[in-house]
């Protein structure tokens, strides 16, 4: 009596925990999804959820559809763009709770809630409207159904697979990952190999072939241009070998505590795959699937873009399964366990504390003199009040020097005025060309629709790299015809510059003015210096 009585306790303890860590980060989420600005490839779904499509030049659709029904409900805004995937961030817990449930038992499940929601990447997920978040928990929900139909065989949990696999395509391109984790376990695995000769298996195929449809009508109707960026463009496919430095990118972000203790997990796990007991064996695939080819793909693919999230699906099943593992070192698992939260935690709110700091002027202020600077979420409220106030006084056409800075001014304005982009690296390094094309929003669009009209022209002097900021600014001057320098935002000890111009647009390139006699480079380099 007094052992169940201990056990019904213990638990209890940590099914008390895990809702008051839920429910207190829920909060915190809450408040920066409403405050934090949007950096510029978020604001730009939100132009796509202004113009809803079968998919966009960078992504597929459902970002966007997303966004459009969080603003169709709660009106425009930082929380209406965001709270549908604040709600899916704060599923994904309960998904890594059901999971351990379901392979393990109700403490096991607590648990690797509670770890979760300490894991920095899992557990603030939510709180910014980007793809990732569908992805990542509609991956999630496919592991779980797949161990739940690995085991019973019912139909209803094959479809539900096929339904999580169609979301993943509808969220990203990295679908594929899963795809391939759910491959190989049937393939390598006795288990999985069994599979192969259920009729509910071709089922979940069938729906998941579903999210393919979308993909493939956008591809057609923009000629690839989806697929040539997430295979080609964005991607050198040579070797480099500063990647090599990704397993410390993935303790930084996991934490290096938990981050050891979940490779030491994912082995575990590999060791006992052959257990003809569940759920070793899906563990074990999926984990290092995502691990170990974004590993490899990371010294060849993209070295550019943010990646520390790539293997963030790979990570949950093994959340899972570490509290279990941990009962048998030593007797101690549970002040294992603690230590672990504990450190994660601290990291956690490391990085809510960031977001936080970015939010406020103060905080960006203290953040000036360093190197991770916040640049992608501050300045842009400044820009659209500003380009408001000048078109007042100067009305014209106006007109971005990149996407992402057109995107923002676009949310502050709420879509009432076009924003025309200049052609830039920018544009086409993030795959954005061809839908600013598409949209009539280029700069080819520009000269066609709107030659020698006036113009506003907005130029974030800050957005390209040092070495490449004289050829570009001084390009500027081929776009702009009569230019004159109207207001300047210099902001956070110039950690961001942004100038507005006056001017008409220029009927086609001009050389004129292009050299260091350029205004646009002449005040920039002044403000630089």
């Amino acid at each position: 009596m007094r052992d169940g009585t201990s056990v019904v306790v213990g638990l209890a303890r940590w099914r008390a925990a895990f809702l008051a860590g839920f429910l207190a980060l829920f909060l915190i989420k809450l408040m920066l999804a409403a405050s934090l600005s949007p950096f510029g490839d978020e604001a730009f779904y939100w132009q796509e959820s202004r113009q809803l499509a079968w998919g966009y030049s960078d992504l597929p659709p459902l970002t966007a559809w997303l966004i459009r029904l969080g603003e169709t409900v709660a009106g425009h805004g930082l929380l209406g763009m965001r709270w549908p995937f604040l709600l899916l961030g704060s599923a994904l817990p309960w998904l890594v709770r059901a999971f351990a449930r379901e392979a393990f038992d109700e403490r096991a499940g607590w648990q690797a809630g509670l770890l979760c929601l300490a894991l920095p990447l899992a557990g603030s997920l939510g709180v910014l409207a980007v793809p990732d978040v569908p992805l990542t928990v509609a991956t999630m929900l496919a592991v779980l159904a797949l161990a739940r139909a690995m085991d019973g065989d019912h139909l209803r949990d094959w479809l539900l697979l096929g339904a999580a696999l169609a979301v993943c395509w509808l969220s990203h391109y990295r679908a594929a990952m899963p795809m391939l984790a759910g491959l190989l376990l049937c393939v390598i695995t006795p288990r999985g190999r069994r599979q192969w000769r259920r009729p509910g298996f071709w089922a979940a195929l069938g729906v998941a072939a579903i999210g393919l449809v979308p993909l493939a009508i956008s591809n057609w109707e923009q000629r690839g241009a989806g697929v040539a960026f997430q295979l080609v463009e964005r991607n050198p496919w040579s070797f480099h070998a500063d990647a090599l430095v990704q397993p410390l990118e993935q303790a930084i972000a996991c934490t290096p505590p938990l981050y050891l203790l979940l490779l030491w997990t994912a082995w575990r796990a590999w060791k006992l795959r052959g257990d003809e007991r569940s759920p070793w064996d899906i563990i074990a695939v999926v984990s290092l699937v995502f691990i170990v080819s974004y590993f490899v793909l990371g010294l060849f693919a993209d070295d550019l873009r943010f990646r520390a999230h790539w293997p963030l699906p790979g990570y949950l099943p093994l959340l899972a399964a570490l509290p279990v593992l941990l009962r048998d070192v030593r007797q101690v698992h549970e002040k294992w366990l603690v230590a672990i939260f504990v450190l994660a935690t601290i990291g956690q709110l490391g990085g809510l504390l960031y977001l936080g700091m970015a939010t406020d002027a103060g905080g960006t202020r203290a953040l000036a003199g360093v190197k991770a600077f916040p640049g992608r979420f501050v300045g842009w409220r400044e820009s659209g009040e500003v380009a408001q106030s000048l078109l007042a006084g100067h009305p014209g056409v106006l007109v971005a020097d990149n996407f992402m800075l057109a995107a923002e001014i676009d949310f502050q304005l709420d879509g009432r005025v076009p924003v025309y982009v200049l052609d830039s690296s920018l544009n086409v390094k993030h795959g954005r060309a061809p839908q600013l094309a598409a949209w009539r929003r280029d700069e080819a669009a520009l000269r066609s629709a709107h030659a020698g009209e006036p113009m506003l022209l907005a130029v974030e002097e800050t957005a390209v790299r040092e070495r490449n900021r004289p050829d570009w600014l001084r390009s500027l001057c081929r776009r702009i015809e009569q230019p004159q320098p109207l207001r300047r935002l210099d902001l956070f000890a110039g950690r961001k510059r942004i100038a507005f111009y006056a001017g008409r647009v220029a009927a086609g390139p001009t050389t004129s003015g292009t050299g260091d006699e350029c205004l646009l480079w002449q005040l920039a380099h002044a403000a630089g210096q």
